[in-house]
């Protein structure tokens, strides 16, 4: 790793070499030379070509496309240059400001790299490993790596550990509910039992599989669930117990232990959803951080999943789903010969794959190395509990809870601090936060996803934080029509329509495929909504956004 890493990890604050010292040149930290150098790789560029989104603080309407299908080809240089011209409505990708959906690293040179592997594999197709064995051989040893990192291996509780290669945190979530289901064909009206924390996905594995969802509570003091509740929780139907490690909404990590014990005891599957932070687990242990055993380590997992695009820094789309063994891996499978065509034979869920994801997980991996994680996280945390300390010194507003991963959640004490004007101000000074409605006896919060690129910035955000938080007091909070409050939450999702839903997006200013520069009215207004009313009105909102363009 290069010395401006070194530094960065042991000073949150500041600034790599060759980046401007005020913090505004985004793209100071992605030039230069990356760990291995472009040296090693002959005709690789000294710098990123610039991001479009970098100097944009608050995306704008959403512009249309032009025709995908001309009636004369274009030629390339005009392609690239409308794709850059609706890249500069989008949030900003690297330079350390957005606190969601993307990560960053801040490394020079991995972008270009990792660029350069998925074009070299681009056209390769995951469908036949027989035919493509450059692709089996970069999963395989995808695999082993997270099987490493995860506590299995040789020598470990866990020697046989397998795993499959996904398209994301989503398809592993389904494959391990899947697996978990098929395992049980005996079970006519199979069930799982998750926290209310547990991500968003589970339920949607459980709503494509048909399989029944129990939602355990979390303790609003802790934001974890009791084991004795997901104990009870468990009937003779359940085929799979699962639990993060750590959580999206909050960064917590659920009693694994526990969890996993009791699930063993009844002789149901038990899956840890590591997939958002738990790359970096073993490394924040490894400096010194308190994390609880979570992994195959742990007896009773039997599976457990771990995104390669988040904190292994990899391109979209790339996770890993690990089994103990091969045989809880089978059912995972599908193969299909009752037809004339070829065998299908599918370790996850698509049949065709590029290789390109594949192939840029592992460029990344092997261009940062298992040191140059120790110090990427290195430098994550102290990031993190430089922003923490900034949210404590802020009257009326509190952590949700104290740090324990790459996650910082906030939320208000004071009525005066309305959380989602907040976010607008903090938007307008050009952080990117993530709001987080309010749910059973927990309020709405503040979400914070923070990764390596936010260390060079961070000093800046207290300030921000403190003006924001004053510019918000003085605007004082969204008061929106009481009977507009009492229709949303008691309107019944079936009653919408969507002429309904087009008219109330017209009023709110989300009328024309945009989005204003501003949401909190939005955000109260689904705030105060059921879950179920929310889903609804924002599966009819996207609907409207879906639209083809000629």
């Amino acid at each position: 790793m290069t010395d401006d890493m070194r530094t960065a990890a042991t000073d949150p604050a500041g600034t790599t070499a060759g980046a401007d010292p005020a913090g505004t040149d985004a793209e100071a930290d992605r030039s230069g030379t990356g760990p291995a150098g472009p040296a090693d790789r002959p005709g690789a560029p000294a710098s990123a070509p610039p991001d479009p989104a970098e100097t944009t603080v608050q995306p704008g309407p959403s512009a249309a496309a032009p025709s995908a299908l001309p009636a004369l080809g274009v030629p390339a240089d005009r392609v690239l240059e409308e794709i850059r011209a609706l890249r500069a409505a989008d949030r900003p990708t690297h330079g350390g400001r957005l606190f969601a959906y993307v990560y960053d690293p801040a490394v020079p040179g991995l972008d270009e790299l990792t660029s350069a592997a998925h074009a070299a594999s681009a056209h390769v197709n995951g469908l036949d490993p027989t035919a493509f064995p450059s692709l089996l051989a970069m999963e395989n040893a995808l695999v082993g790596a997270a099987v490493t990192l995860l506590g299995g291996g040789p020598g470990t509780a866990a020697p046989d550990a397998v795993g499959s290669v996904t398209s994301g945190g989503t398809e592993s979530l389904i494959l391990a509910v899947k697996a978990a289901r098929d395992a049980r064909p005996e079970v006519a009206e199979p069930r799982i039992v998750v926290p209310v924390s547990a991500h968003a996905a589970f339920a949607k594995a459980a709503h494509y599989l048909r399989v029944a969802l129990d939602a355990v509570p979390v303790s609003p003091r802790t934001l974890r669930p009791e084991v004795a509740d997901v104990a009870a929780a468990i009937r003779p139907e359940t085929v799979l117990v699962a639990c993060s490690a750590p959580s999206y909404a909050h960064g917590v990590v659920d009693p694994v232990e526990g969890i996993a014990a009791v699930a063993a005891q009844a002789g149901v599957r038990c899956h840890v959803d590591a997939c958002f932070g738990g790359w970096t687990l073993p490394y924040l242990r490894r400096l010194g951080m308190p994390v609880p055993r979570f992994d195959l380590s742990v007896p009773g997992v039997t599976s457990i999943s771990v995104d390669l695009h988040k904190y292994a820094y990899a391109p979209k789309g790339v996770s890993v789903l690990l089994h103990r063994d091969p045989a809880l891996r089978a059912p995972q499978y599908f193969a299909f010969a009752d037809w004339p065509g070829y065998t299908m034979i599918n370790p996850v869920i698509a049949s065709t794959r590029s290789g390109g994801p594949i192939a840029a997980a592992y460029a990344a991996l092997r261009h940062l190395g298992d040191a140059g994680y120790v110090e990427l996280v290195g430098r994550t945390v102290e990031a993190v509990r430089y922003l923490a300390a900034g949210v404590r010194s802020v009257e009326g507003l509190r952590l949700m809870a104290e740090p324990e991963s790459t996650v910082v959640c906030f939320t208000s004490t004071d009525p005066g601090l309305d959380l989602f004007v907040l976010v607008d101000e903090l938007t307008a000074r050009g952080w990117h936060t993530q709001p987080q409605m309010a749910y059973g006896d927990l309020p709405a919060s503040v979400h914070l996803t923070v990764t390596a690129s936010v260390a060079p910035r961070v000093a800046e955000f207290g300030p921000d934080l403190a003006d924001a938080v004053a510019a918000t007091r003085a605007t004082g909070p969204v008061r929106l029509p009481a009977e507009l409050l009492s229709l949303a939450a008691g309107l019944s999702p079936d009653a919408l329509t969507s002429e309904l839903v087009a008219g109330l997006a017209e009023g709110l200013g989300l009328g024309g495929g945009g989005l204003p520069d501003r949401l909190a009215t939005v955000n109260t207004l689904l705030n105060a909504a059921s879950p179920a009313l929310r889903e609804r009105l924002l599966i009819e909102f996207v609907g409207l956004l879906q639209r083809p363009t000629y």
